[in-house]
């Protein structure tokens, strides 16, 4: 047994473990989001380029001051 979990109780190690897992579960469905929505936008341009339009690409105005 390691030295240092030996003053630990067995439910504070494996709640430990528990965040962890739930950490890494987020991240992965947040990473999964992002290129979910990266690679729909991809998508919707070659739609359009493959439908025979030329003005495709989004042109970004400045805002009103």
């Amino acid at each position: 047994m390691d030295p240092h979990n030996r003053d630990r109780q067995p439910e504070e190690i494996s709640n430990r473990g528990k965040v962890i897992g739930l950490a890494v579960a987020a991240a992965l469905i947040g990473l999964g989001w992002l290129l979910i929505q990266s690679l729909g936008g991809a998508a919707q341009t070659q739609d359009c380029v493959m439908s025979g339009r030329t003005n495709c690409a989004p042109i970004e105005t400045p805002g009103n001051p």
